[in-house]
């Protein structure tokens, strides 16, 4: 046992305990305040970490050990997260010093990692200060900051368990390292320039070009203000940097990447370089200076000084500041904001190997700016936009990741088995369930390559060793040709459950608000594989976080061409309006220029009578609209019609707004038919299509119409949301899915849920698309557990 020694003399009536604190409480610098606190109530014994949380033995006064206990958990550090704390009487053994031991080895993990966290200001002030031994140092740290889960192999969370167990600490870390006085006790990552990681600017062979952090920071920094492109190793991966207002960088950086038309991310110096870029509100501004530092979407600001390729079609950018020493001088050298994309070719996984990286990335980057400290997990930037619901702004994920994983989140039941759950097949994120906690993964993406899938296993096994209790349960996806539910099933030695995709979504919704149902869940989505065989997206279910009916849907139309309908939403266009006319339609005139008369009509054909594919997803509406009114025929990202026609209308609405116009005028909110066939309601959009072609005949303007659309289906949404509730008589609705994303949607129909007497639910912890499908899967997986004798329902 090595520690620091108390100078206070036991008292003879001493008593001992032994307290076991569960929780987030490695690396967040708990022991430090613990021993502090010890010493501060003249206490003896030790407090260490275990792969369970961290266990101290307190020997001393009565009282001093009732005031330890009570300030225990109310004086904690900012960044822990205190859970269970039992304590047991043991007998005194007579200790007259109280220390930090050696991290115990033994029992079952159950210690949480905090998420990596952002650059202190103690830091940095010391980062900026030409006389302090770390000036410039871009791996500058203690325990308030830097690197957790990134680095971390494995718990307890010590040194030896992280990436920086290659670096020996020179004699002056070391001294901070071991000084209770120092706000660097136990700071596992601590370093300096003379023992720490170091930083090179390299060719894109791999040649050092220069090293030190005022050659190889300075370097890249003067190379992106000269308009190259500079590859960045960060927390959890590279980024590709260049400056945001050099037009011929930016389209260089898009040619490269393969990226054609998907905003590229920027990272602003401070708060107010980032209000130059965007209009922020106090929600937002909080959000973009928190610790997770994720990308914030934002209103751009006019005039801002950002290429136009930046975000091609979107009044939005999104804006996030930097998180690290080494972003913070890059930034600062660069003397502009920066585009700061993600180090990959096109919907790959970020590069966060060395060799991989230059493997991958020497054909966009000119240089690379790296250092020799590994990166354990790799982990995206999160991106995250403020809404409206009930008149409160919260946060809506568009991606969860850095800063917030692995953040546990609640589950509404306890589970004794650990559960992993395998996500989807787009934005795919596993998860576990312990106990009644969650730990969700890192964003992964699109399952499409061999190199996501090393990506997804490897997370997957990174996951399994943090949490150190082996899985008995693998819950994925319905559909069997995800490489998800392959994985899952793959995994013989785990019994498989199955959970359908919306009900995934539905659950998801639910249990991070702590309900477990039964409620209503108006799941809007783009696709996924129902409980009979059909794609699904426009559904209205009704049940618990087990198992849900389906109580209604859009009405279902042929999807010609499967997967190219998703790109080329034209094919949806013409197979809306031949179902909404029952004849082939004449191509409407914004689609002339781009789809071939021949072409259209054979879809035509194909979508009156062809043997294709159904689907009831609202994604593949907007996207139908959208191709019709002009807004956008083919696209080169996920749900790029859908995003641009919401922009379309809320340009629109503003600019109605300022001449003194209602929002909500003109919309097509008569145009929907809400009908009840057999046992379902179905959502009939057919007069609504019609309106659309005969304004786009009559030239209506694509925002004007756009914005009839999104009005139109908030009314059809709340009337059959609504119904359900009536008919099943519940008050809670749970809105999710991907087209959720849409905040025009999201806002406008929780408000009128809300108005009308309903409890709305809206994802706050995890994105409304797939991101947050594994913890809905889990958590119906662990409710089936508990409730096996009603483990029949159809949408299993």
């Amino acid at each position: 046992m090595t520690g620091f020694a108390t100078t206070q003399a036991v008292p003879v009536t001493s008593r001992r305990v032994r307290v076991d604190v569960r929780g987030t409480v490695q690396g967040v610098g708990f022991r430090p305040f613990v021993f502090r606190l010890a010493r501060a109530l003249a206490l003896s014994g030790f407090v260490r970490n275990g792969p369970g949380g961290v266990t101290i033995e307190l020997e001393g006064d009565d009282r001093a050990i009732d005031r330890f206990l009570s300030r225990l958990v109310r004086e904690a550090p900012k960044h822990a997260r205190v859970g269970r704390v039992s304590v047991e009487e043991i007998a005194s053994i007579g200790d007259h010093e109280f220390v930090v031991a050696t991290s115990g080895e033994q029992g079952t993990a159950a210690a949480l990692l905090p998420p990596d966290l952002c650059t202190c200001s103690d830091c940095l002030r010391e980062l900026f200060d030409p006389a302090d031994r770390r000036y410039r140092y871009p791996f500058i740290n203690c325990t308030a900051c830097g690197p957790r889960f990134t680095i971390a192999r494995r718990v307890p969370y010590d040194r030896s368990s992280t990436t920086m167990a290659a670096f020996t600490m020179c004699p002056q870390c070391q001294a901070e390292y071991d000084d209770p006085a120092d706000r660097r006790f136990h700071a596992q990552p601590n370093a300096c320039p003379r023992c720490g990681p170091k930083v090179s600017l390299r060719d894109p062979r791999g040649v050092v070009v220069s090293a030190g952090p005022s050659d190889a920071i300075a370097g890249a920094a003067a190379a992106i203000r000269d308009g190259a492109i500079v590859a960045v190793k960060g927390l959890g991966g590279y980024h590709l940097a260049c400056r945001a207002d050099n037009a011929s960088a930016v389209a260089r950086l898009r040619r490269r990447k393969q990226r054609d038309d998907k905003p590229f991310a920027l990272m602003a110096a401070d708060l107010d370089a980032a209000r130059r870029l965007v209009r922020l509100d106090d929600a937002e501004a909080d959000l973009l200076t928190s610790d997770a530092r994720p990308i914030v979407i934002a209103r751009a600001e006019p005039g801002a000084l950002v290429a136009e390729l930046v975000a091609p079609a979107r009044d939005e950018l999104g804006v996030m500041l930097p998180y690290t020493p080494l972003h913070h001088l890059l930034v600062a050298d660069a003397d502009g904001a920066l585009v700061m994309t993600s180090g990959n070719v096109s919907d790959e996984p970020i590069a966060f190997r060395d060799d991989d990286a230059v493997h991958r990335l020497s054909a966009i980057a000119d240089l690379f700016l790296s250092h020799d400290r590994p990166i354990e997990a790799a982990c995206e930037d999160s991106v995250v936009r403020v809404v409206t619901v009930a008149e409160r702004r919260q946060p809506l994920f568009i991606r969860r990741s850095r800063g917030f994983v692995p953040q546990p989140i609640p589950v509404p039941l306890s589970s004794n088995e650990t559960i992993l759950a395998t996500g989807g097949q787009l934005k795919n994120t596993a998860c576990v369930v312990r106990h009644s906690e969650a730990i969700v993964g890192p964003h992964v993406g699109d399952l499409d390559d061999m190199s996501s899938l090393v990506a997804f296993s490897r997370g997957v096994d990174h996951l399994a060793q943090l949490i150190g209790a082996p899985p008995a349960i693998v819950a994925h996806d319905l559909h069997p040709d995800y490489a998800s539910t392959r994985y899952a099933l793959d995994r013989g030695e785990l019994e498989p459950i199955a959970v359908q995709h919306h009900h995934a979504h539905f659950a998801a919704c639910l249990a991070e608000h702590g309900e477990t149902g039964p409620a209503i869940g108006l799941v809007f989505d783009g696709a996924g594989l129902g409980a009979d065989g059909r794609i699904w997206g426009g559904e209205i279910l009704y049940g618990d976080i087990g198992h849900s009916i389906r109580i209604g849907h859009l009405r279902a139309v042929r999807m010609p061409g499967g997967e190219s309908a998703v790109r080329e939403p034209w094919r949806m266009a013409c197979a809306w309006l031949t179902d909404a006319f029952g004849v082939e339609p004449a191509i409407p005139a914004p689609l002339r220029e781009t789809v071939a008369p021949e072409q259209w009509r054979a879809v035509s054909r194909l979508a009156l009578a062809g043997p294709l594919p159904v689907t009831t997803s609202v994604g593949r509406l907007l996207d139908a609209c959208a191709a019709m009114s002009g807004v956008r025929s083919r696209v080169t990202y996920e749900a790029q019609a859908a995003i641009e026609f919401e922009a379309a209308a809320k340009a629109h609405r503003r600019a109605r707004a300022r001449r003194g116009g209602s929002p909500s005028a003109g919309v097509y909110e008569n145009s929907i038919v809400i009908e009840k066939i057999d046992d379902q309601l179905v959502i009939d959009p057919r007069e609504l299509v019609r309106a659309v072609y005969d304004d786009v005949r009559d030239g209506r303007e694509a925002g004007d119409i756009a914005s009839s659309v999104h009005g139109g289906l908030v009314y059809a949404a709340r009337l059959v949301a609504e119904l359900g509730a009536e008919v099943r008589g519940s008050r809670t609705i749970a809105l999710s899915g991907g087209v959720f994303q849409n905040t025009l949607l999201l806002e406008e129909l929780a408000l009128a849920l809300t108005a009308s007497g309903h409890r709305v639910l809206v994802p706050r912890l995890l994105p409304p698309n797939d991101g947050g499908l594994s913890y809905g899967q889990a958590v119906a997986a662990a409710w089936r557990r508990k409730n096996v004798s009603r483990d029949s329902g159809p949408n299993r």
